[in-house]
């Protein structure tokens, strides 16, 4: 058995995600040391809420990562295997990262709200919009992209699995890209609840900011490796790391071809650590060979142990 772990990111979140695993000493500390970095209780409002403060994409991104890193711990303190891969979606490439321990949690906690700072402030007063077109091959939607921008970003964003892609961009312009792909054949286009355009060229300063806070930061060599959204490469050296991690909030999401690259190295099980199940839906219909299965049910957590 070859095992890969991938990290979710935004959008898996979820009130009363982790309550399955509240039992778990590891998952309560890991959040216990997030709070103490927030200065806030994100327990209470991971298992309480509400909703609509959970989804602030401020509180959103430390909690994905809490969610992540304490599944991650628990599966580790219990013997479970170390993957000879990984990968993270969007934010989930900074949880796969602090699995590996190449961020410090205690550093990824800030460091992830730094994140989401910048990008809500890059788009700050602007009209954007996040769409998932189904259905539509990928030349096809980067060629809706491009006749709907008329001036304005329209981008395709997420490359997520066969028939679906995201875009991203000004909302006028969104809308259009949702029209004239779906007249060239897709089946559904569905503008996403989300408050930044995440992955388009709208967030090229968000991105250099960030790469400018992230010289600060303090990093270690992956002890398993990571490829990373931005070029589909694992790195080992912290200014390619920090590069990649900069250039990745204004670059397309190569998912489909980061898990066919994952599964070309002969892994033959895909295993999803953090909220929900949205990675492990689209990394069956991509790695058709390998099993594919999400940790964020108690069951299958515990039956993969052995327990």
């Amino acid at each position: 058995m070859t095992l890969a772990f991938v990290f979710p990111g935004q959008g898996s979140q979820s009130v009363g995600m982790m309550n399955a695993f509240a039992d778990l000493p590891e998952v309560r500390q890991t959040f216990d040391e997030a709070s103490v970095a927030l200065g806030f209780d994100l327990w209470k409002m991971v298992t309480e809420g509400p909703e609509s403060d959970l989804n602030q994409t401020i509180n959103t991104q430390p909690a994905v990562l809490a969610a992540g890193i304490a599944l991650w711990r628990a599966w580790q303190a219990r013997g479970g295997a170390t993957p000879v891969v990984a990968a993270g979606h969007s934010l989930g490439e900074v949880v796969a990262l602090t699995a590996a321990g190449a961020i410090d949690f205690a550093t990824a906690v800030p460091l992830v709200r730094v994140r989401a700072t910048l990008m809500q402030d890059a788009v700050a007063g602007q009209a954007t919009a996040m769409m998932a077109v189904l259905g539509l091959d990928d030349d096809a939607v980067i060629a809706a992209c491009a006749e709907a921008a008329q001036g304005q970003v329209c981008e395709a964003v997420n490359f997520n699995g066969p028939g679906q892609v995201v875009i991203a961009g000004h909302a006028e312009a969104v809308s259009r890209a949702g029209e004239i792909a779906k007249a060239k054949g897709a089946k559904r286009a569905l503008p996403l609840p989300v408050s930044v355009p995440s992955h388009c060229s709208l967030l090229k300063g968000a991105g250099e900011a960030f790469g400018e806070h992230l010289q600060g930061i303090e990093l270690a060599a992956p002890c398993f490796p990571v490829v990373q959204n931005a070029d589909r490469a694992a790195h080992s050296h912290a200014a390619a790391i920090r590069d990649a991690l900069a250039r990745q909030l204004y670059s397309p999401v190569p998912w489909t071809a980061t898990v066919a690259d994952i599964a070309a190295q002969g892994v033959t099980r895909i295993i999803e650590c953090g909220p929900g199940k949205v990675l492990t839906g689209l990394n069956k219909r991509i790695a058709t060979e390998a099993e594919c299965l999400a940790l964020s049910d108690r069951a299958t957590f515990d039956q993969l142990l052995g327990g």
